[in-house]
């Protein structure tokens, strides 16, 4: 990108996402196909009940935090043709400042204005991510708070840090994963052994984040609760437990959703037994906890950027429910990693992996195509099949960017342990 500077990078990313949404709204005038995404149709709904001071919960399915519907409140004005996109090009912005501050936290990691681009480009320039935004997802404002919380934290604003992680917990529960990274990063120096470490745990930074983390999260629920009630909880927080959402979903747990959205539905094999006595999804938790919450933070302290990557690509991949929007929760985060990995020293290794994340997708989406518009019953084999696979080639990418990352990890302790020996 010789040439290119900071501005135009932005300038292009603007563009891109301003000829999608366009198209989007030419889409959705001539075709039965619409662009854009139910989802954003929820989001409006809720903003028009909360704008005649009713609450957002009344649009069924509505599983947000209401300060989504607030955000969205420029949708009901008038003229509705005007103002009805007004979300699209809110969550485009958050794209674009997500890849700002992409650039300026790689740029603390000692990469030229250049090479920062390059890889922040991986998103801004990415015609998934526009698409995604610009039909309606609000996943790019989650981008800015995340990369806004990195940031923070390489900076070292440690009060910030912990308000803007109880502010991203609030909004999407997801980004609760990262607490333990961050603190584990925040390891005073001169701590080698294990006991100092233990000993040492408790420290100023660590209280003040946690404090602080803790006390906007609750600060916020307690606010929003105070204005709607039980149903707050229910839907922003407890519904995730019990979801049994199948359509538009990539986990191997879609089929067994779908047969338990219909509970009195008898197993064909076995009659006496019945679906809704199966729960074996709601164990699906155990293993995305432990690995993404409690394993990969292990390797924070030497590699912060690159261990976020990695647990949310593992919260994704092993989550029960896994739909395109999903991906923008690492994408966000791939630029950091990808400056280490092997998947671009070695592009045989790379493009087999790129091929493989997209081809499993593509069987996945034409199975779902024949279910949702053909009326064939492609459940099994096909549809199954499609997401194990798409399961599994995910797994061997993790299996990649963990080994990457203890690499990293490893060399970094030699050379700490080659340094403290010259002392």
């Amino acid at each position: 990108m010789a040439g290119f500077s900071v501005t135009s990078v932005l300038i292009l990313s603007s563009l891109l996402r301003l000829t999608f949404l366009f198209y989007g709204l030419y889409q959705d005038a001539t075709s039965v196909f619409k662009y854009t995404d139910i989802d954003y149709l929820v989001f409006t709904d809720a903003a028009r009940y909360v704008s005649n001071f009713s609450s957002p919960y009344l649009r069924e399915t509505y599983r947000y935090t209401p300060l989504l519907s607030w955000l969205l409140l420029p949708t009901t004005f008038q003229p509705q043709f005007l103002w009805f996109s007004f979300g699209k090009l809110l969550f485009a912005v958050g794209d674009i400042l997500a890849g700002y501050l992409i650039i300026q936290v790689l740029q603390i990691y000692g990469f030229t204005t250049t090479r920062a681009m390059k890889y922040a480009s991986l998103w801004l320039l990415n015609p998934m991510v526009a698409t995604i935004s610009t039909r309606g997802s609000s996943e790019g404002l989650l981008g800015v708070i995340v990369i806004a919380l990195l940031w923070s934290v390489e900076k070292r604003r440690v009060v910030l840090s912990g308000a803007i992680l109880g502010f991203a917990v609030h909004f999407k529960i997801y980004p609760f994963i990262y607490a333990l990274s961050i603190l584990l990063w925040m390891e005073p120096p001169n701590q080698r052994d294990l006991a100092s470490k233990i000993k040492g745990f408790i420290t100023k930074d660590r209280l003040v984040f946690s404090i602080t983390a803790l006390t906007t999260f609750m600060a916020l629920n307690i606010a929003m609760y105070a204005i709607y009630g039980h149903p707050f909880i229910v839907h922003t927080f407890l519904h995730h437990l019990t979801r049994l959402d199948h359509r538009h979903n990539f986990s191997p747990y879609n089929t067994l959703l779908y047969l338990k959205s219909s509970p009195f539905t008898p197993d064909p094999l076995y009659p006496a037994i019945h679906l809704s006595d199966l729960t074996i999804e709601r164990l699906a938790f155990i293993p995305q906890l432990l690995i993404s919450a409690v394993l990969l933070p292990l390797y924070a302290k030497e590699d912060l950027p690159s261990t976020m990557f990695a647990q949310t690509f593992a919260f994704v991949t092993f989550n029960k429910v896994v739909t395109s929007q999903y991906f923008m929760w690492y994408l966000v985060l791939l630029p950091f990693y990808l400056g280490r990995s092997r998947l671009l020293r070695k592009p045989l290794m790379g493009g087999l992996a790129l091929g493989l994340w997209v081809i499993t997708q593509g069987l996945w989406l034409g199975q779902a195509y024949q279910l949702e518009f053909e009326g064939e019953n492609t459940f099994w084999p096909g549809l199954w099949g499609a997401a194990a696979a798409f399961f599994l080639v995910n797994c061997w990418i993790l299996g990649i960017v963990v080994t990457d990352i203890g690499q990293t990890v490893s060399r970094n302790v030699d050379d700490k342990q080659r340094a403290a020996a010259r002392k």
